[in-house]
């Protein structure tokens, strides 16, 4: 069975299942995971080859280095006798970084693109030291690439819009497991607005809470429940208090997988109210809206960036425009005030999980695009 390295900076973040649960499902490709650090476990029984493995008293220093000159003599090491067959990249900035270890391996690279390396400017990307490599290299990214894959539709259109080629830029939704992630019962919805997210501007947690102040009157039993955490956190629990809405907001700070796939199965509606912020930053698609999907909850998004592919308007849930709490509020309220309509809509969103976005047939796919890749064919 042929490798493929899985190459990602911070390896297993919290924040990132969807990685390790589209490489977890190759049949015919094994996954090896490569990494400068490792910020979670890795799936049980996982190949991983982390350069903080190779100096383990000096945890930093080999991440550092590579960081500053992505020099990809330290992944050579780890890989002697493990080669890969082709490098799949997630995020353009991993792809930059990328681009001298395929090329020293002789393998294909491909590149997956999630949101902000899509969709950032490249001022904003500039600003951050991390990522200013990519910014600087992604010219040669785009000349050099075997190929890329865009996690929905609008993020195709802003590589096509960044010069990279349009017959090597596909639409690749990476899915949900619609196998594991079952349809829940009526029974285990409690009248819960979940948010799931980490705490930065582009999730527009901010236009979600001035949302729910707005009909929190209407809705008494109604809490909102935010999963994530990040910088934003003490201006929002602020804002909940100043909105006089504490008591009924839930700030639980991040959690593992399974602990949000079951806070899922409780929410009535699941909300993802991004915005696009002024350095372009916007939602790729939303992957928790996916995984309510499969459960069988409805969602409330913005009508910005991939959302709208994730969900289909009027029948899977309903979308409002971004930074508009009040046409937010007016959302959130037609679908807690109707279970029925919730109902129909939650069936809906199901099906369409199951026949969009099923992460079997997504990483079958993909698979084919790796075999046409290796055959020269893309």
């Amino acid at each position: 069975m042929r490798r493929v390295g899985i190459f990602r900076h911070n390896l297993f973040k919290l924040s990132e299942p969807f990685i390790a649960q589209q490489a977890q499902r190759l049949s015919r490709y094994q996954p090896l995971y490569l990494g400068r650090l490792r910020y979670g476990a890795a799936p049980a029984g996982a190949e991983v080859l982390a350069l903080e493995d190779r100096t383990p008293r000096a945890r930093l220093l080999p991440a550092a280095w590579h960081m500053l000159s992505a020099d990809p003599r330290p992944y050579l090491t780890l890989l002697a006798g493990r080669e890969p067959a082709l490098i799949h990249a997630h995020f353009g900035v991993e792809g930059v970084y990328a681009l001298k270890l395929a090329a020293r391996l002789d393998v294909p690279l491909l590149t997956t693109f999630h949101g902000f390396d899509a969709t950032l400017s490249t001022p904003g990307l500039l600003a951050n030291p991390a990522w200013a490599r990519y910014a600087l290299g992604r010219g040669a990214l785009a000349r050099r690439g075997a190929l890329f894959l865009a996690a929905s539709g609008f993020l195709r259109g802003r590589l096509l819009a960044l010069g990279f080629p349009p017959e090597r830029v596909r639409v690749h939704y990476i899915g949900v497991d619609t196998g594991a992630i079952t349809p829940r019962d009526l029974a285990e919805e409690e009248p819960v607005i979940l948010h799931v997210a980490r705490l930065e501007e582009v999730k527009g947690t901010a236009f979600l809470i001035r949302a729910f102040a707005r009909i929190a009157a209407q809705f008494p039993a109604v809490r909102l429940v935010i999963i994530g955490d990040g910088k934003l956190r003490p201006a929002l629990e602020r804002l909940a208090r100043e909105a006089g809405i504490a008591p009924r907001v839930a700030f639980l700070g991040a959690r593992a997988h399974g602990e949000v796939l079951a806070w899922m199965r409780r929410a009535a509606v699941l909300a993802l109210p991004s915005v696009r912020t002024d350095s372009g930053r916007e939602e790729g698609l939303g992957m928790v809206m996916l995984e309510a999907a499969a459960t069988g909850v409805p969602g409330v998004g913005s009508r910005v960036g991939g959302i709208p592919e994730g969900i289909a308007e009027g029948e899977t849930g309903l979308l409002a425009p971004e930074r508009d709490p009040e046409a937010l509020a007016a959302a959130l309220a037609t679908l807690l005030a109707d279970p029925v309509l919730r109902q129909r809509m939650g069936a809906a969103a199901r099906a369409r999980a199951a026949a969009c976005f099923d992460i079997r047939l997504q990483t079958a796919a993909l698979e084919d695009l790796y075999d046409e890749i290796l055959e020269g064919g893309a």
